[in-house]
């Protein structure tokens, strides 16, 4: 069974309350949906907890424990959107830890592609700072995991999510080993990702930041992945691919304003597969990031597995981009130029 998915209950019991739109109904949503509608065999990963040491390849020791005195308390506010309850710390522990057993089964061969269907999301949470519903960086731990136990020199991580990633971006920035490519909306929260953050010192070059205002649809999406990832991606040849997959950019999503498609989601997977195919020995894995529509995140992540699977049915989702698309990604073209054959 070539496809995994990282999947365990205990992801409900981190709660920042009923109000709060990162809540246990969205896991709930998508477990229903995986027991309901995925029927081609995958392999179902138990998440184990992340050790604390691997954790602090990317968060600073005191922030970890400072997160860790949590433990058994009842709801703790770590910023304006974030907070923890008494299972928090440890749940956190089980988002980082099923992303990496599920690398530890791709390099293995066990897998040859994945979805961590984990919570609390990640890719705001920076070195000594909880923010944005996200604990510690998920995608950032696994980049390091793959740098420090298999010695992978080149790491791809591209993030789909509306909002921008700047946990993740910081934790690379400064680093030529892990591309940091991000798609998102902008001006948003968190305020960062602007075309001109490419990075600094060795790793001048490895962050690719594709601003967008909203409205952006499917074709849009499909040019930026075809016209600016693939070219990226083919200079870079990526050894592993990590996405952080986030499905607030769907169109009825309450914290977005892009117009994407459940349809979308499984392009954007297909199109990522092709990149793995070419250069990373089809090593691909999904972890998730936002979403608060239940139906469009139950959906879309439905699409992404089915791909993986080698079930799904290609849309037609043509090319076109508007105007105001093509103006906003000049600079993005101009600057990227310097670094790759765009």
């Amino acid at each position: 069974m070539k496809t995994g998915i990282v999947k365990d209950w205990r992801y409900m019991e981190h709660d920042m309350g009923a109000f709060h739109v990162e809540n246990p109904k969205r896991i709930e949503a998508i477990y229903r949906m995986v027991e309901k509608d995925i029927s081609f065999p995958y392999t179902e990963i138990e998440p184990r907890l992340a050790k604390e040491k691997e954790i602090q390849m990317v968060h600073t020791s005191s922030y970890v424990n400072t997160i860790k005195e949590t433990s058994g308390k009842g709801k703790m506010q770590l910023d304006p959107d974030t907070a923890t309850s008494a299972r928090s710390y440890e749940v956190a522990l089980l988002a980082a830890g099923g992303l990496l057993k599920a690398i530890d089964l791709v390099m293995s061969g066990k897998i040859q592609n994945g979805f961590a269907i984990v919570r609390p999301p990640g890719h705001h949470a920076e070195a000594s700072r909880a923010m944005g519903f996200c604990l510690f960086n998920n995608v950032a731990v696994g980049a390091e995991y793959l740098v420090n136990k298999y010695g992978i020199k080149r790491i791809l991580v591209i993030d789909w999510d509306l909002h921008h990633g700047n946990g993740t971006q910081h934790s690379f920035y400064s680093r030529s080993d892990v591309l940091y490519f991000s798609t998102h909306q902008f001006p948003h929260y968190p305020g960062t990702g602007y075309w001109d953050e490419i990075g600094q010192d060795k790793g001048k070059g490895f962050t690719v930041n594709v601003p967008l205002s909203g409205g952006k649809t499917d074709e849009d999406y499909l040019f930026i992945f075809r016209k600016i990832l693939a070219p990226i991606a083919s200079d870079f040849k990526p050894e592993f691919i990590l996405v952080s997959a986030g499905f607030d950019i769907y169109k009825a999503d309450p914290l977005g304003g892009m117009q994407i498609s459940e349809d979308g989601f499984g392009a954007f997977t297909s199109e990522l597969m092709s990149v793995a195919h070419k250069f990373s020995k089809d090593r691909i894995l999904f972890t998730l990031e936002g979403g608060y529509d239940l139906q469009g995140l139950s959906e879309g992540v439905k699409q992404v597995l089915l791909y993986l699977g080698g079930e799904g049915k290609k849309p037609q989702i043509g090319e076109d981009i508007s105007p105001i698309t093509e103006k906003e990604l000049a600079p993005v073209f101009d600057t990227q130029k310097q670094f790759w054959k765009l």
